[in-house]
């Protein structure tokens, strides 16, 4: 199983996903923070209307002019308290009014192909050709029309006879330039005709071999498109298959994805963590439960008419403490409910529930997440209840449930059953620091000693806060030396811890394979320890990565700040190791 933890700053939201492959493992990833970012989206928008209903409020206080107008408000802000308790205490039978489902053919991406088809270019159209018809006729000479008449004057007047010839002939040839006018006229409008026409043409085969490029592309994208439709439907039907064949990561799928899709109140948190055991069917969760301080706890508003003021009523101490009760196991129950209806597969024989609430300690002002319900129920225990007229705290405890006498103490309880964290690969360990005085070169010690150092090192880090470290099988690969669990249910998670006994300058390449390991094991964060110095390029290449290099320097100061002496002679190591007296 791979396994990482992310983490959405804007909610402050954590979450360890698991995955049985590195490819599921990143749609896993993506799919989770897109979860986020629509919860994100949708806490803006609710606290964006919650503003504008303040606003509102105001607004219509100061724009009440009358002692009904006023009394009309008082009642609609009552109405909308009592709406928001109610949807708290309903949280159970709003659950129940859905049947719980995965529902596969939802998740199926049917979306259209949104890119508009190209538009083919239009023909153009051509204006008839210039018609030579109505072309004027050649002058023809021999018409009566260019032959001089002469008639009795011509022969009585010496000279008419010629001026009438001249005049025929002025108009033949008149007629005949105005003939060839016309003709040079018509032959430039027939070949700005032509012209037009293959203009009109070349822009329309230009057009058309574009159209032809851009259909091109639109069907390689549609093809493209609908490919990773099917692709997407394919992994949907596969992980369907996958739930329904009971393989364990498809599962552990199966049940996040319906926590995830439940809907619940804008004051529950949703983060969770889950895990599945396949030899005996269980699902253990760690669910974040809501504060106290996170709940509807208006009551009424109120007008008093002799003061010209609003007034508004709380929930009691009491009712809110209930309210808090209730909320908190019916959200166990409706958790039960949810997964034990829609577990189709019959995966799951029984689950451990166990509430967390990440708070403050009022006393000490720290960050604090108790557990403080757990719960294991078997399917044939659950299956029996009529969760319609249960009492959810009842029903709990006639569940063996285990919570404190009152949850807004958050008081913490021993969950029932912890999400596992053990690895097959660890080893068992040894101490090694007593052995250690100010004659002890690290540099040139057993390189296992060095490892089991390095754990019983760490393990005194981290069990401060609860934590755990262990060390692997000796590989001397350069792989995985050591592994830390932070317990923390929400913000936990692995750390991976590489020992180098070194006497040369680690570079950057030596910094590459441990951030390799950090993401092929799904860590939150990894450490690199040496006895020697990292390089500049070291440092560089780890710059903005979740890497810590701690050098020989560092390494002296983490054991004598626990009582522990040893000293880092690299010259003298280099000549030990090089006899071959050290290995």
């Amino acid at each position: 199983m791979y396994r990482v933890q992310i983490h959405d700053p804007r909610l402050n939201r954590f979450r360890v996903v698991t995955a049985a492959d590195q490819h599921e493992l990143q749609r896993k990833v993506e799919a989770q923070r897109q979860i986020w970012t629509e919860m994100w989206e949708r806490k803006v928008q609710a606290d964006a209307r919650k503003a504008q209903r303040e606003h509102q409020a105001m607004e219509r206080e100061r724009a009440a002019r009358n002692k009904d107008q006023k009394i009309s408000l008082a009642l609609e802000e009552t109405k909308e308290a009592e709406l928001a308790v109610s949807e708290a205490q309903e949280i159970l039978s709003a659950g129940l009014r859905t049947v719980p489902a995965v529902d596969w053919e939802s998740m199926k991406d049917r979306s259209p192909f949104h890119d508009s088809k190209p538009s083919a270019p239009e023909k153009p159209v051509f204006r008839e050709k210039p018609d030579p018809s109505l072309l004027p006729k050649k002058p023809d000479p021999s018409s009566p029309v260019y032959q001089a008449k002469h008639g009795l004057m011509s022969r009585l007047i010496p000279g008419r006879k010629e001026r009438e010839i001249l005049e025929a002939t002025g108009r033949y040839h008149a007629d005949v330039d105005a003939w060839k006018t016309a003709v040079r006229e018509f032959n430039e409008r027939v070949r700005t005709h032509n012209n037009q026409i293959d203009q009109l043409k070349e822009e329309y085969y230009r057009k058309a071999a574009l159209f032809k490029q851009q259909m091109k592309a639109w069907e390689s994208r549609r093809q493209h498109f609908e490919a990773e439709q099917a692709k997407q439907h394919q992994e949907i039907e596969q992980r369907k298959q996958n739930y329904l064949s009971l393989d364990p990561g498809a599962v552990l799928d199966f049940c996040e994805t319906l926590l995830t899709n439940s809907v619940y109140p804008a004051f529950c948190p949703r983060s969770f963590d889950c895990d599945y055991i396949a030899e005996t069917k269980a699902l253990i969760i760690d669910h974040a439960l809501p504060r106290i301080e996170d709940l509807p706890s208006r009551k009424a508003s109120k007008y008093i008419q002799s003061q010209d003021i609003f007034t508004y009523t709380e929930l009691s101490d009491s009712a809110l403490s209930k309210l808090y009760e209730e909320v908190n196991y019916m959200i166990v129950l409706r958790t039960l409910h949810e997964i034990f209806s829609a577990d189709e597969a019959n995966a799951i024989d029984s689950i451990v529930f166990n509430g967390i609430v990440d708070t403050i300690d009022k006393a000490t002002g720290q960050n604090i997440k108790p557990c403080i319900i757990s719960i294991q129920v078997s399917r044939t225990e659950f299956q029996p209840i009529n969760l319609h007229q249960v009492d959810a705290k009842a029903c709990f405890r006639k569940l063996k449930g285990v919570s404190a006498a009152k949850l807004q103490a958050l008081q913490p309880v021993a969950p029932v059953a912890q999400i596992s964290r053990e690895d097959s690969r660890f080893v068992e360990s040894y101490d090694v620091a007593h052995t250690l005085d100010d004659s002890m070169n690290l540099a040139s010690m057993d390189w296992e000693d060095f490892e089991h150092l390095i754990r019983e090192l760490f393990g005194k880090e981290f069990g401060r806060d609860g934590g755990e470290v262990k060390v692997t099988q000796a590989s001397r690969d350069g792989g995985v030396d050591a592994v830390a669990f932070d317990p923390d249910p929400i913000r936990g998670g692995k750390i991976v811890i590489q020992a180098k006994r070194y006497t040369n300058v680690v570079d950057a390449s030596a910094v590459r394979d441990p951030w390799g390991t950090i993401q092929h094991e799904g860590a939150m964060k990894g450490i690199l320890v040496t006895t020697s110095h990292y390089g500049a390029d070291a440092y560089a290449w780890a710059k903005g990565k979740p890497i810590t290099l701690l050098d020989g320097g560092h390494l002296l100061h983490l054991l004598a700040r626990h009582g522990h002496k040893a000293k880092i002679d690299i010259g003298e190591a280099r000549k030990e190791l090089a006899s071959g007296s050290k290995k």
